[in-house]
């Protein structure tokens, strides 16, 4: 048995069927990000679906240049989560890649962590403020539904937790990488929910239900939409610099119908991503494939153009 689990492990390693993690850390500001300088592989499913490296730069986010901001050139930053990360594409051919092709004239900058909501965002973007002054547009992607459920910031100690010793030291072995992603752990938590659904069986849905739903519903977006005024209002929102990047079929109309009302600036990428032939997400995984990533970059040089034209003339 322990010969068998030795050449699985090196079959693993051999074949790169396990992806490397990078290692993350707390910073000066509290901001949660990668420890800089980190390269590896970034691998989705079962027979290496998904494919790709990354590279950590000296600001602690993928991407293949730094981040070196002035007054003199056009620079762009995206900010959001494990999308605008990017471990699903070769970090040289990334959003921001794909938008300085677009439009030569500007440098991106991607500072994208698998996790941050809107209260990272808006953190990250006060603790680096001086760097963020510099910079001439600042895109956040946003997901109303689930990237407005605090009203606040504080670190989140759970993901953190990740760079625990017992952690690190699991983490060496790729085979148990490699047996965690694909879900071979799944079963046992699988087997205590099945056990859980006998003991304690489901109710079936009823009008009564349904309502309390809707009711749960309003009372979800009511809340999300306060925890966006108050991260507003706590760390400032600089209208003329900064726009939301959206999907306006999974937002709710009370977020837009306030954003319209109060003059924020979105861009909304749902038409694009509806009128594509081809699919725009991953098969095995919901974060965007090269056409949706394509399509973003797209989208976000589009809103973008006018204002580098005006500004090169």
């Amino acid at each position: 048995m322990f010969l068998i689990l030795i050449l699985l492990e090196l079959l693993v390693r051999v074949f790169h069927l396990g992806k490397d993690t990078p290692s993350r850390f707390l910073d000066e500001y509290q901001v949660e990000k990668w420890v800089p300088n980190q390269q590896g592989i970034s691998v989705t499913g079962n027979r290496r679906q998904n494919f790709s490296k990354y590279y950590i730069n000296k600001s602690g986010y993928n991407s293949y240049r730094e981040f070196t901001p002035t007054k003199d050139k056009i620079e762009i930053a995206i900010v959001g989560d494990s999308y605008i990360q990017g471990f699903h594409q070769d970090y040289h051919n990334s959003i921001g890649k794909k938008i300085e092709k677009i439009i030569p004239e500007v440098e991106v900058y991607e500072y994208g962590y698998a996790g941050y909501d809107f209260a990272d965002q808006l953190h990250l973007i006060y603790s680096y403020k001086k760097q963020f002054e510099l910079i001439d547009h600042v895109i956040l992607g946003i997901k109303f539904s689930n990237d407005l459920t605090r009203g606040e910031y504080k670190v989140i100690q759970e993901r953190l937790q990740l760079e625990s010793s017992m952690n690190r030291l699991l983490r060496k072995s790729k085979l148990l990488v490699y047996c965690k992603s694909i879900g071979i752990l799944d079963p046992p938590k699988q087997l205590v929910r099945r056990v859980l659904s006998i003991l304690k069986p489901a109710k079936a849905p009823s009008a009564k239900n349904k309502k309390e739903d809707q009711k749960q519903k309003i009372e979800k977006d009511n809340k999300n939409l306060e925890n966006f005024k108050s991260l507003i209002n706590k760390y400032g929102y600089n209208k003329k610099r900064n726009v939301l990047l959206l999907d306006t079929r999974i937002t709710s109309p009370l977020f837009m119908d306030y954003l319209k009302k109060n003059g924020f600036k979105y861009i909304d990428f749902s038409q694009k991503f509806e009128n594509s032939k081809k699919a725009t997400t991953l098969v095995y995984d919901r974060h965007w494939n090269n056409r949706g990533r394509d399509l973003i970059a797209k989208a976000i040089s589009e809103y973008l153009t006018p204002y580098i034209s005006e500004k090169s003339h």
